[in-house]
């Protein structure tokens, strides 16, 4: 028996054709073997005699030899983008980071068995080049990394590096996982938003319940800083708690605002991550 814990996987889809060369599961607009009809060309365009037309030929008064083009399924790449900065080591149940080591786990599989090359790319303040997995067919570096990372305590840092995450993507369209809690300006991320416009991302919101809806109604208690790791004391009130809510839930509609504004929306894992709901996602979203 392996060590090794089931990593669920979810069903997914792309809504373009892409253009790469590699044999895959996903409309392109590459010639080659694949079943989707594309029209005709010559055979001395195309020499290929076993796609032969018979009958585009003998119609032909120029008695040219005709040829059937079909499009190939070819691969997409998929990434994960995750937040290493410092709100990520939060959570009550559960850290936020482990949850998003998991969900990269899942994602990395999901890819593997649609024979999709997988990469990831952490950030904090910065890109982080020791939390970089290039994409490859080969999905064990990146699951091992996700193992790793579960493990992972994040410095007190803020998140900027997610300004820089697009220069490490590929030219070619991609399906980026975009991992975070969004505990960062949003003027910063409607930036690094707009430099990623290239792909298709899925944003992946990270909140946990304890940070805002489970604070006692009265009493004293200690808040921390989600970025910074400072602890302050508060003396919490009615009037203090529902501020507070109300404050987290401005902020998830802002959110949710700003992706809808670049046509990408979120999906918000608050407690356990359901691969289920991700197949969902995708179903509900991405046209097929």
């Amino acid at each position: 028996m392996s060590d090794q814990p089931y990593i669920k996987e979810f069903n997914y889809h792309i809504g373009w054709r892409n253009r790469g060369r590699h044999p895959g599961r996903h409309a392109s607009t590459e010639r080659g073997m694949g079943m989707e009809f594309r029209g005709h060309t010559t055979l001395l365009s195309y020499p290929d005699p076993r796609r032969i037309d018979i009958r585009q030929t003998i119609r032909d008064p120029m008695e040219q030899v005709y040829v059937r083009l079909f499009n190939q399924k070819s691969a997409t790449p998929v990434f994960v983008i995750c937040d290493l900065s410092g709100s990520m080591n939060y959570g009550s149940k559960e850290r936020k980071i482990r949850k998003a080591a998991s969900i990269a786990e899942s994602i990395a599989k999901s890819a593997s068995r649609n024979h999709d090359p997988f990469g990831f790319i952490g950030f904090d303040n910065i890109v982080r080049e020791d939390w970089i997995s290039t994409a490859s067919f080969k999905s064990q570096r990146a699951i091992e990394m996700a193992e790793r990372l579960k493990e992972y305590h994040p410095e007190p840092v803020a998140g900027e590096g997610i300004l820089d995450v697009w220069r490490f993507l590929p030219r070619e369209r991609s399906l980026v996982f975009l991992i975070s809690d969004f505990h960062m300006p949003l003027a910063q991320l409607e930036e690094s938003l707009s430099n990623l416009l290239r792909h298709h991302i899925v944003p992946v919101v990270l909140w946990d319940a304890s940070e805002y809806k489970n604070l006692p109604e009265f009493g004293i208690t200690s808040v921390t800083d989600p970025e910074t790791g400072g602890k302050r004391t508060l003396f919490l009130r009615k009037e203090l708690r529902a501020k507070i809510v109300n404050s987290f839930e401005a902020r998830r509609e802002a959110i949710y605002q700003l992706f809808m504004q670049f046509d990408m929306p979120p999906f918000h894992v608050e407690g356990d991550f359901d691969a289920d709901m991700l197949t969902e996602y995708f179903h509900q979203f991405v046209a097929a």
